[in-house]
């Protein structure tokens, strides 16, 4: 039974995309339609002969189309073994005719939440019937094949004059089936399980999710690890359109997550210049030519070969300085059409208009050996980012350029692996010191990049100065202002140094680890 002839097909479908083209196909090639409620009568209105299912099952719908296709008459056609005897004699005995196609997509339960209808309006969109359908054709593929993708149709009519689907191609349907059901049904579950039936503890009892694999990439982190990349259903960096360059590499991706990260966390115009997930340089300006110029000033070294992130559409003026830079990524909102012509003419620079924003996800979680961690995402919402929240430590008030300055360097250094200590001046990274396994190391290696930049400059620090020799090193190097958590048991002795050195030093009693 390697082909099987399709003469028999049940249609239940709510995406009726295509579904006249295949119905009248299907009926010209000698097929016998049989389908439900609303499908029934979108091909009756397109005059194709289809026989109503409550003609087959001798039931009418009932329970406001709750039950349609719950019953022996139709799950025994789809779920009978051909290669069985015994299983075509029960058949025969019951007066029941076989299905060889059952096409079947699922009523809309994600667009449905998000519509924000009541959660009885959901309940109602939960599908029964078809997922019951499209699970008994799946497993019984070695007699029936199962088609969910309106895209595949396509396919059904080339099986149809070719004799039916070979059982290699009924395997991938079905696999493609039951991945189907399992993403609606996890889509459910986790419905119920945060928004019906929430956990007091704000997490879920169970946790899962589903993804589709979009490519396969060259190889991994390294050469000798293989690779590919997924998709979720939420929009973001996996759902980037490339508009020119080489294929995207692993770790392509993973500086492009930490340069957006960096960039889109600024109002004004933005520019982030990543090297292995870390920042070379973060700045704003006027405009995002001149955001690039001073973000690129802060590490030259480091930025070639580096990703750029933009939260605005590159311009001409942006594209012709990033044209003279070797640059792995550009990743933006989108590209004018003259940057776009500047930059196309360098082939092995990879530019990525994201996808329009979607609500962020509250959650995010990283794999561990046995497990998963799953937190809040860390934002700039918690109550020490807003300035006006901010405890004046030492020295005097930081005027108005001083204050914009250190507001810039705690929202830039959210980006930077922790111990992270970030200098800047004029709305601009000048030094970045960054994953380091002490304070003082960072902030002796952020004064390092800045040389003489350091002096006049602010810094921020991710988390308290544990000790005041951090501190005692940014003072010798210029720094006129500095911002961090505070909370150290040794804070006293911190604010002592900064006051000594007639440092204005801000605490936010807010701290953004980045591990």
């Amino acid at each position: 039974m390697s082909r099987l002839a399709i003469r028999r097909a049940l249609i239940g479908v709510y995406d009726k995309t295509g579904l006249g083209g295949l119905a009248t196909a299907l009926v010209e090639a000698g097929v016998e339609i049989v389908s439900t409620g609303g499908t029934a009568r979108r091909l009756q209105e397109l005059g194709i002969e289809v026989t109503p299912v409550e003609a087959v099952t001798g039931f009418p719908e009932t329970l406001d189309g709750r039950v349609k296709t719950l019953h022996p008459a139709v799950h025994a056609g789809i779920l009978a073994d051909r290669r069985r005897s015994e299983h075509v004699a029960a058949l025969a005995d019951l007066g029941i005719a076989a299905f060889d196609l059952v096409v079947v997509n699922l009523y809309p339960f994600r667009e449905t939440v998000a519509s924000g209808v009541s959660s009885e309006e959901c309940v109602e969109q939960i599908d029964i019937g078809g997922p019951a359908m499209l699970r008994a054709a799946a497993k019984n593929h070695a007699s029936v094949a199962v088609v969910v993708d309106p895209g595949r149709y396509g396919e059904v009519l080339t099986a149809v004059t070719a004799g039916g689907f070979a059982l290699a191609e009924r395997q991938a349907l079905a696999a493609d089936a039951f991945r189907h059901t399992a993403s609606y049904d996890i889509a459910v579950a986790s419905w119920m399980g945060n928004v019906l039936a929430p956990d007091a503890s704000g997490f879920p009892n169970w946790a899962a999710g589903s993804w589709e694999r979009q490519a396969v990439l060259r190889y991994g982190e390294n050469p000798h690890q293989s690779a590919a990349l997924y998709r979720h259903r939420r929009p973001g960096l996996a759902h980037a359109d490339q508009l020119h360059g080489k294929d995207m590499s692993y770790n392509n991706y993973v500086d492009c997550d930490a340069a957006l990260r960096a960039a889109f966390d600024h109002a004004d115009p933005c520019v982030a210049i990543i090297k292995h997930a870390n920042p070379c340089g973060i700045a704003l300006g006027a405009d995002v030519a001149e955001a690039h110029r001073k973000a690129h000033a802060c590490d030259p070294a480091s930025a070639f070969g580096g990703v750029i992130a933009v939260n605005r559409e590159v311009d001409l003026a942006l594209a012709q300085q990033v044209a003279e830079i070797f640059t792995e990524v550009v990743v933006a909102p989108g590209f004018s059409d003259q940057a776009l012509t500047v930059l196309s003419e360098k082939k092995n620079v990879r530019l990525l208009r994201m996808p329009p924003a979607d609500a962020p996800a509250p959650m995010e979680t990283r794999a561990i050996s046995g497990g998963l961690l799953m937190q809040t995402v860390d934002r700039l919402d918690a109550p020490g980012d807003d300035p006006a929240t901010w405890t004046l430590a030492c020295g005097p008030a930081a005027g108005e350029m001083v204050m914009a300055d250190l507001v810039f360097a705690w929202r830039a250094v959210r980006a930077v692996k922790s111990n992270a200590i970030l200098l800047a001046d004029d709305r601009a990274t000048v030094g970045i010191g960054m994953g380091q396994v002490n304070r003082v190391d960072s902030a002796r290696l952020a004064v390092s990049r800045a040389g003489e930049r350091s002096a006049g400059s602010v810094a921020a620090s991710d988390a308290f100065f544990p000790f005041a020799d951090g501190l005692t090193e940014l003072a010798s190097a210029g720094v006129r202002a500095v911002v961090a958590p505070g909370g150290s048991v040794r804070d006293a002795e911190v604010i002592q140094a900064a006051a000594a050195a007639g440092i204005t030093m801000y605490l936010t009693r807010t701290r953004h680890f980045l591990h």
